[in-house]
């Protein structure tokens, strides 16, 4: 059902992006999987460079395992969520395909251009990222006052200094703790002795 879709859009990217021809161009007819545990999707790497879906009957090469958790942080661009990715079989290949898929962008004004035109392509793509930038920048907002307000109104959540100081705490009745077993000793073996 997905399948052309899939593929549409994978053409199109591919056509947008062509300087990944010549990176993928080596590995031609193997296939890698995409598992996000939600979907699957199965690709093969075409003669020219170009990725397309696989057949059903088509075995992975390599698979690469993406939870939808760690999509998002890929999404966020947060710097390890990338050591998360799980591949199985060619590693080599999953590395590759995966660095692609990564770097690969879709030019949104150039599509949009055939449509509109070109200088309402570029204001609609401009007032986009504004709106993503401020809505981005209001959620950062609202969490640092959610963290705030819970650890400073509602003590839901510790601030970093006091967890320190709580460990500190624990490590010195910790070692408290030793002296007096050490000192108890002391005195339990003098008492046998005395008597």
């Amino acid at each position: 059902m997905f399948k052309p879709l899939i593929q549409f859009v994978l053409q199109h990217l591919m056509q947008q992006n062509s300087w990944t021809a010549p990176l993928l161009q080596p590995h031609a007819h193997k296939q890698v999987l995409l598992d996000f545990k939600v979907a699957q999707t199965m690709l093969t790497i075409l003669n020219d460079g170009t990725l397309a879906v696989a057949g059903d009957a088509a075995q992975a090469d390599a698979t690469i395992h993406l939870p939808p958790s760690l999509a998002m942080r890929l999404l966020r661009k947060d710097p390890l969520a990338h050591s998360l990715i799980k591949i199985d079989g060619d590693t080599t290949l999953g590395m590759e395909v995966g660095k692609i898929l990564a770097a690969v962008r879709w030019d949104i004004e150039d599509d949009l251009s055939k449509v509109v035109g070109d200088i309402a392509a570029y204001q609609v793509v401009q007032m986009s990222q504004e709106k993503l930038h401020r809505w981005q920048s209001q959620a950062k907002n609202l969490s640092e006052m959610l963290v705030e307000y819970w650890q400073e109104e509602q003590p839901i959540l510790a601030k970093k200094t006091r967890i320190e100081q709580f460990n500190r705490s624990v490590d010195q009745l910790r070692e408290d703790t030793d002296r007096l077993q050490q000192r108890v000793d002391k005195l339990l073996a003098a008492s046998s002795l005395e008597s």
